[in-house]
């Protein structure tokens, strides 16, 4: 019997050939988006998930409270994992990372490579993260100062072998270190990443005494059937126990003055398996992914795949009046309307397993563009497991029978006596069902429009939007803290060459996260105001054409070595009124370590400018001058007035091997570094453009079908009125306009539904455009206009049909 129904439908499908490819075509699209959509979802949602008890691993964050704002650090006071262990005996481990933020220098075999992912760490950091260590003892390897764990391919890459143990690596600018482990390579799926893991052993600034000032990443394993939440609640008691003392000395207020002043220091955890999606905070080991999007992504795969479902039962019910005599000569001999039904569902499943394959195929070609699109690295193997190829074949079948139980009752329930005298109609319910799916279909497809043109405009907006200082023609030249003392001949030799407009140094560039912490007062204050900081020479303000709003910049021809530039957000936070000439005090003595306050002078104030990614607000920025300041400038700025840019690149690579010949030569521009922030955003775009597409490309396959269906229905009626002298357009308009309404009704559904979603995701934004009136508007033109041009089709062949041939009877 089974062997019957599947001949029979192979009969069916091959004789209906160019429905059938139809149908595979729509069927397929859909589930390749669906199965790509998917392997992207899968990936984001494995992130920490391979963690051996990582279900027990939390890290240990902070909201840091200022009077009237706060800012949520992945950072906390490095004390706080052994104070956080000795107190509670909930806790089984802790462990810190410290990022050392940005490329590092290492020395070997005459040669000098930049190294970005160097982490160091406790050496209990393989009790919490059970990586599998090649070689070495994981307990032992981290023990002594200057040792380091390598990654297999990581020694691989540096000696040629796995078994790098007991050689040694030179930093540039630190010491020689020995290899004591190699362990596997992170997985990619892991919120942090490391090449080399050195031991904090010796650090000074690791093991000092601290509970106030951020700088390490911390995480807590806790013991099984602990909650969180009773782990947390006791926080606030181990606050003030062990960074009272600390505010009473650096601040000069008692603990309870301090928080009563509105500052406060909140910690919490946040659950390993969750940070990859969840969190954004400062000072993240990586940038993480969005469940937001994730989520999103998801919605846009099931609507994809249901519209072509949505298509495949229009066109179905496009072919009844086609296979009705079928169905009532059938019935005339003897089959019941169960037969009937498993006859269709059967051609449908076998529709649907068909275009799973096609899909496979899909799948197989476009995944290497799909990879480059998401920055991903999805594999087929990962996906196509032992697992998941039955849950794709169940997945198909079910979509079969979505599809084909609608058709497969209309199709089993005609009553032979009238479909044999030629007498079919369509019930109202059908033509109800019928309206309402191309509605739904629609529908989607206008909230996709809508949602690529919201998305669209953000992402213009934050490309485009006045940031404060000029991004375009500026290159940073990375690693020029090695230069040293003779910093500014190489500046003054790059300001000669043809094409450079003006040259600065700095510690850090706009839109990375290498803006280290600083606090400063007012006189007669004890309450300090924490902002970012960041080192400048002379130059460099001037090279990224900023602005000032009171005062100057840093000047050679000035003693500017304790001098300080603020932005406007700043000079709010420590509410100072005229503040060129003023003096401020900051703890934070970054020169001699734990020495007296320094005093600035304000000499200058910029306008604010948006130094983070626009999903931040601005917050103060205090900018010092580097000829005092312990951090050297580490980046130079070059602005150039030439669109011949890779002759002034190539002008500036000889000047860099002239002064540092065996250092690489590093560089970037800025508009390109600041178009990576956005870089999700990006995604977003071109995925809402891709699927918008796909979407409307079904849906237009399924208003073809009920097109169809329509003329098929009427055309005695268009033979009749073309005898009665209706015109062609006329008759065009007659069966565009029913369809064309519920075009307009779809976008009445679609567009609160677009807005409520592209809403709450600009909230992501603390900068964002509004969602203007003319995008709807814009979409139901573009909805309309597409399903205009699908119904003209059939329409324009009905209307030229001879009218004798349209009457015609048997």
């Amino acid at each position: 019997m089974i062997r019957n129904y599947l001949k029979i439908a192979w009969r069916s499908l091959l004789k209906n050939k160019l429905q059938t490819l139809i149908n595979i075509t729509g069927l397929s699209i859909g589930m390749a988006s669906c199965i790509l959509i998917l392997m992207f979802v899968f990936d984001e949602l494995s992130y920490d998930k391979f963690w051996k008890n990582g279900d027990r691993v939390y890290r240990m964050s902070l909201e840091r409270i200022y009077p009237g704002r706060s800012t949520k650090y992945a950072i906390i006071p490095p004390s706080y994992a052994q104070s956080v262990k000795k107190e509670l005996p909930e806790v089984e481990e802790t462990v810190r990372i410290f990022n050392n933020g940005g490329g590092t220098l290492i020395r070997h075999n005459n040669q000098i490579l930049e190294e970005n992912n160097v982490l160091f760490a406790d050496s209990n950091f393989f009790k919490v993260f059970q990586l599998p260590m090649i070689y070495g003892n994981p307990e032992k390897a981290l023990l002594a100062p200057n040792t380091v764990v390598l990654t297999e391919s990581t020694a691989k890459r540096y000696f040629g072998t796995t078994n790098a143990m007991g050689k040694y690596l030179e930093f540039v600018q630190g010491p020689k270190v020995q290899v004591t482990g190699i362990c596997a390579d992170m997985p990619k799926n892991a919120h942090f990443q490391f090449d080399f893991l050195n031991s904090v052993k010796g650090i000074r600034f690791a093991e000092a005494t601290n509970h106030i000032n951020f700088a390490a990443t911390t995480y807590l394993l806790l013991k099984p059937h602990t909650s969180p939440e009773q782990v947390q609640a006791k926080f606030p008691a181990i606050v003030e126990k062990y960074a009272a003392g600390e505010v009473q000395r650096t601040f000069g207020v008692s603990f309870n003055d301090y928080l009563k002043a509105g500052n406060g220091y909140f910690y919490f955890l946040q659950p390993l398996q969750s940070i990859h999606l969840e969190s954004h905070l400062e000072a993240e080991l990586g940038a993480n992914g969005s469940r937001n999007l994730v989520y999103i992504f998801m919605v846009i795969a099931v609507f994809v795949l249901l519209i072509a479902c949505i298509n495949f039962m229009n066109l179905a019910t496009a072919r009844s009046t086609e296979r009705a005599k079928e169905v009532g000569i059938r019935k005339t001999l003897g089959s019941t309307k169960s037969q009937l039904s498993i006859q269709f569902l059967t051609e449908s499943i076998l529709l649907s397993v068909t275009s799973l394959f096609v899909a496979v195929l899909i799948v197989v070609l476009v995944l290497p563009s799909f990879n480059n699109l998401a920055n991903k690295t999805l594999v087929l193997d990962n996906f196509f497991t032992w697992k998941t190829i039955p849950l794709l074949l169940i997945l198909s079948i079910t979509v079969g029978l979505m599809a084909g139980m609608y058709p497969a009752g209309v199709l089993s329930s005609f009553q032979p006596i009238q479909v044999l005298k030629g007498k079919f109609t369509s019930k109202k319910q059908g033509h109800a069902l019928r309206n309402g799916l191309v509605v739904f279909q629609f529908s989607i497809s206008i909230i996709l429009i809508i949602s690529t043109l919201v998305v669209y405009r953000q992402l213009n907006y934050i490309q485009n939007k006045e940031l404060g200082y000029s991004k375009d023609f500026v290159i940073h030249l990375r690693g020029a803290g090695f230069l040293g003392n003779r910093t500014q001949v190489f500046k003054d030799e790059v300001q000669k060459i043809t094409g450079v407009e003006k040259v600065g140094g700095t510690s850090a560039e706009p839109g990375q996260e290498n803006f280290f912490g600083i606090s400063f007062r007012k006189g007669g204050e004890k309450e300090t105001v924490t902002g970012k900081g960041m080192v400048a020479d002379e130059g460099y303000l001037q090279t990224l054409n900023m602005e000032t709003a009171e005062g100057r910049f840093f000047n050679r021809e000035f003693n500017d070595s304790l001098s300080i530039i603020l932005n406007q957000e700043a000079v709010k936070a420590l509410r100072l009124k005229n503040p060129i000439g003023q003096k401020i005090f900051s703890p934070d003595n970054f020169v001699q370590g734990d020495g007296p306050e320094v005093t600035y002078t304000i000499v200058g104030v910029v306008k604010d400018f948006h130094f983070s990614s626009l999903h931040q607000k601005i917050t103060p920025l205090f900018i010092v001058n580097d000829r005092f300041f312990a951090r050297t400038s580490n980046l130079i700025g070059v602005r150039i007035n030439t669109p011949d840019f890779q002759s002034v690149v190539g002008q500036l690579q000889q000047t860099w091997k002239k002064f540092l010949p065996e250092q690489p030569f590093n560089y970037a521009f800025l508009d390109a570094d600041l178009a990576e922030l956005y870089r999700n955003e990006k995604v977003s775009q071109q995925v809402f453009w891709i699927f918008s597409f796909l979407g409307i490309l079904i849906a237009c396959m399924g208003l073809l079908g009920l097109v169809s269906y329509i003329v098929q229905q009427r055309t005695k009626e268009i033979g009749i009125r073309k005898v009665l002298g209706a015109t062609v357009p006329g008759i065009i308009l007659l069966l565009s306009k029913d369809l064309l309404k519920l075009v307009l009704i779809a976008l009445l559904v679609a567009s609160p539904v677009a807005y409520y979603f592209m809403h709450s995701w600009l909230q992501d934004f603390a900068y964002k455009t509004e969602i203007a009136w003319w995008i709807f508007a814009l979409a139901g033109i573009m909805a309309v206009l597409i399903a205009f041009v699908t119904i003209s089709f059939q329409s324009i062949k009905a209307a030229l049909m001879n009218p004798v041939k349209s009457l015609k009877t048997e």
